[in-house]
């Protein structure tokens, strides 16, 4: 259930328009809506945004649609039809942010560029997530998430040495994007309201997203020549961290800080390492990492998981089993820090999903409506827009809403 509301969302009163569909760019609005903004997301009559149907489905809709388009307003609006594009020019004049993942140049065609929206609502905030983004050369071509992370950097790095990469088994190129695209509307609304109240777009491409977070990649080759290769699960460069057999499973076990290695060998009895001169510092725990691996692993593999993990907790050594999806609904912790509530579906399940992040303590963020039925709210909408009864009946009748 539901923290206490303390107080408003922290972005109560905010205005957002979310054209697009799937991943990136509605990923962007959930995150927006979880913190109190009005977010109403306009898909096309008929199916409606895909995500509707992708992976597993209760009564005809994706349990992940659930997530995604909580605290939305469903909008069913041709945008191929000048009326419907005419609706939706004046949705964006009365909003402050537009979030729109369409491959660029689909806006201008409809006659919605930023420079012809801006002209009736000079303070709008763009956001725009493409594949390559709104310039350079690859801007034209179609980007997904995957292909995202293979340009960003990251799927070369992913599996083991000498084999095929692989994906990390979520769409993470996709909601690295909309994290950015996130972190941009709320630079650029702090910006419009210390700067005179103009907007501005925020151009975020999926490679760029991924390749932001690829840490040392370039440095090290801008200055070695070194091209970093795939490591399995070892972190390299960094010692001992590593994935360790036990009896009866798999472990994490980061001890590669200084005072925790000597704290982690002698929790398996290495006190020997631990207080070698040689490896009092990363660097030469880098140069005999097969042998530090070999040691702990030795420990690791005669004893259970659970046991592993006791001992290690009691050591302070930081350690952790791979969860599945049972192992995360049933760990006390997160439903301590409520990251599994229910939420009720429009169609009357109950389901637990995924808390709210970040956790705002003075303005947390709520879950205030159930993701929507495809048009749910396009009546409200249009009224609010000035519609009468009769014209939203006209509308639906030449099929420009739904």
């Amino acid at each position: 259930m539901d923290l206490p509301q303390l107080a408003p969302g922290a972005l109560a009163g905010l205005k957002v328009v979310e054209m697009g569909q799937l991943i990136a760019g509605p990923f962007a609005g959930k995150t927006l809506g979880d913190f109190g903004a009005d977010v109403v997301k306009i898909e096309p009559p008929g199916a409606g945004d895909p995500l509707r149907n992708w992976r597993l489905i209760q009564d005809g809709t994706s349990v992940w649609w659930q997530v995604q388009s909580r605290n939305k307003r469903s909008l069913a609006l041709d945008l191929r039809s000048p009326e419907g594009q005419a609706i939706a020019r004046q949705l964006i004049a009365g909003a402050d942010v537009l979030i729109e993942n369409f491959r660029p140049g689909t806006l201008e065609g409809w006659g919605m560029s930023y420079e012809e929206l801006a002209r009736d609502n000079p303070g709008l905030v763009m956001l725009r997530i493409s594949g390559y983004g709104q310039t350079g050369p690859y801007r034209d071509l179609p980007g997904f998430g995957a292909i995202g992370e293979a340009m960003g950097g990251l799927r070369h790095l992913t599996g083991e040495p000498g084999r095929v990469p692989v994906r990390c088994g979520i769409s993470i190129g996709d909601t690295l994007a909309a994290l950015h695209g996130t972190i941009g509307v709320l630079t650029a609304l702090y910006h419009r309201k210390v700067n005179g109240g103009r907007g501005q777009v925020i151009d975020v491409a999926l490679t760029e997203a991924v390749f932001n977070v690829m840490e040392s990649l370039v440095p090290e080759y801008s200055a070695f020549g070194a091209v970093r290769e795939p490591a399995g699960s070892a972190l390299p460069g960094i010692a001992p961290s590593n994935a360790y057999r036990c009896s009866d499973g798999v472990v994490l076990i980061a001890g590669n800080g200084d005072s925790i290695f000597k704290r982690l060998m002698q929790a398996i009895g290495r006190e020997d390492l631990g207080a070698d001169p040689a490896l009092a510092d990363n660097a030469g725990r880098v140069a005999r990492v097969e042998e530090l691996d070999r040691a702990i692993e030795a420990w690791t593999q005669s004893r259970g998981v659970t046991e592993v993990l006791q001992v290690l907790g009691a050591a302070k050594v930081p350690a952790g089993r791979v969860y599945t999806a049972r192992d995360i609904v049933e760990d006390p912790h997160y439903r301590a820090r409520d990251m599994i509530r229910k939420q009720k579906t429009r169609d009357g399940h109950e389901l637990e999903v995924p808390g709210i992040v970040p956790k705002l303590l003075g303005t947390p963020g709520s879950v205030r409506s159930s993701a929507p039925r495809l048009g749910d709210d396009t009546d409200a909408v249009l009224q609010e827009l000035g519609f009468a009864a009769g014209d939203i009946a006209a509308l639906r009748e030449r099929k420009v809403v739904a």
